[in-house]
């Protein structure tokens, strides 16, 4: 019998932690510990951000579902991983500390045969000064929260507007090596969908302001479409959305300190520039949380698990290589951090081993530069695969081949939907297979029949159904596991 325990519980760890309740035999015990109450469905947060859908819509408790599955859940966070024991036991433990009110503040050690480090983000506002709706100058919508204070003060926008007001809204990017432009694409387009609903969009000034050297980067290094024999890229294709919706694009800008009502940015030239602005929604760098790592006398060793980001280390190659050298072997499979057979780290959690945008720095040094994208559905299949990898180990036994999910042979799918209702709303919908491109296998970097994209209400479906979907799934309501990650 095995203890199994998930660091973290949004997409990766709670996927991992439901496919474990179905995997393994009885006898053995899956332990989640994740700070949080409740499971967020964050793409649909875009909405929640605009007004157009509600807290409750796409949040939901976690407790039932676990208690409901078996699984043992602990509302608090890892501190500290002890890989290989400590001075009162051999088998590895992970600090906790207790964030359920009651017994807030209190710390315990649990004990682990396998673990998965699914611990998500830690969102660094504090990278930029004058970042962030806490204490700062710009709203977010990187949590259900924050969505909700990202609508209130567009709705304030819009009352100015519509009193005749002339304004200025920047979405997007608040710092040089942030990554989910495709949220902060989505976000600018619903943004300019409720101006027009309002009837207010000629008095307002619509700017997405990205570290993206070209529109369409996305953080993947562009995407190229094939229709009926004629190439185009997604800068183009993005492009022309752009031009189509009267938003303008600053480009290659790492934002060095918001102040009340004006972003400071760099570009990639070296110069300097202010932007005056009514609204902001700029987006934080993501690093990892604040996880240490010690060995059996207390020493510690967090170095050789994490990377400098914070992120686990794992089956990737981290060696220093030029742009031109990258490969799509450079990309870990399975998730198994390094030196240890027994942990994996999957989703965020785990350490990219380089971009797979062009590095860029700008004249003065400055890294912009979009980070890896390894949210939702990159995140789930590697939730799952490393389930099905400790539940291979448990039942067949340590020499169990490990499941692989390379986000080198992975596909993906974006779909940035404006509006909420079944008749009203439109997508931009993008496909790509593999996330990471190969450029061995492709001369494109992605195999064209399944890299496309699409603009129109049918998307908006998707969209709408993915949302459903994928809560009816994490709330493990019947035959929850037919539907894909």
């Amino acid at each position: 019998m095995a203890d199994v325990v998930v660091l973290g519980a949004g997409v990766s760890g709670h996927t991992a932690a439901l496919h474990l309740s179905r995997l393994l035999p009885s006898g053995n015990t899956i332990t989640v510990v994740s700070p949080n109450s409740q499971w967020n469905w964050i793409p649909s947060n875009i909405w929640v951000g605009v007004g157009k859908m509600s807290k409750k819509q796409v949040v939901f408790p976690l407790a039932p579902v676990y208690k409901k599955k078996g699984v043992r859940f602990l509302q608090a966070k890892a501190t500290a991983i002890r890989p290989v024991g400590d001075e009162e036991s051999d088998r590895p433990g992970v600090d906790i500390e207790y964030t359920l009110p009651g017994k807030e503040g209190q710390t315990e050690r649990i004990r682990y045969d396998y673990l998965i480090n699914a611990t998500g983000p830690q969102l660094k506002f504090g990278a930029t000064p004058g970042l962030g709706p806490d204490g700062g100058n710009t709203v977010s919508v990187c949590t259900a929260d924050h969505a909700i204070e990202a609508s209130h003060s567009l709705k304030v926008a819009i009352e100015r507007l519509k009193g005749g007001e002339k304004l200025t809204l920047v979405v997007g990017m608040g710092h040089g090596t942030c990554t989910c432009e495709g949220a902060a694409f989505e976000y600018v387009f619903n943004v300019d969908h409720e101006l027009r609903e309002a009837g207010v969009r000629d008095n307002a000034r619509l700017v997405y302001l990205t570290n993206e050297a070209q529109l369409g980067d996305f953080g993947v290094d562009g995407m190229v479409f094939e229709e009926r024999g004629f190439q185009t890229t997604s800068e183009l294709w993005t492009g022309s959305l752009f031009r189509e919706r009267g938003v303008e694009a600053i480009l290659g800008a790492h934002v060095s300190r918001v102040e009340p009502g004006v972003v400071h940015y760099e570009t990639l030239d070296g110069n300097h520039h202010t932007l005056e602005f009514d609204f902001g929604m700029l987006l934080p760098p993501f690093g990892g949380v604040a996880l240490k790592a010690f060995d059996r006398e207390g020493g510690e060793i967090t170095d050789q698990l994490f990377a400098p980001s914070g992120f686990m280390k794992v089956d990737a190659d981290y060696t220093p290589k030029p742009y031109e050298e990258w490969t799509a072997a450079d990309w870990p499979k399975t998730y198994q951090a390094v030196g240890y057979d027994n942990i994996w780290a999957v989703g965020i959690a785990f350490a990219p081993p380089h971009q797979i945008s062009r590095p860029r720095k700008s004249a003065n040094g400055t890294v912009i530069a979009p980070s890896p994208p390894r949210t939702g559905m990159p995140s789930g299949v590697m939730g799952k695969t490393a389930a099905m990898s400790i539940a291979d180990r448990i039942k067949k036994g340590p020499s169990a081949k490990n499941h692989d999910a390379s986000m080198a042979a992975m596909g993906a799918a974006c779909v940035a939907s404006v509006g909420q209702g079944l008749t009203t709303g439109s997508a931009a919908a993008m496909t790509m297979l593999p996330v990471v491109p190969d450029y061995q296998k492709f001369p494109t970097g992605r195999d064209l029949a399944d890299t496309r994209g699409e603009v129109g209400l049918a998307g908006h479906w998707v969209k709408l159904m993915l949302h459903y979907l994928f809560i009816y799934k994490a709330k493990a309501l019947p035959l929850w596991q037919l539907i894909p990650e």
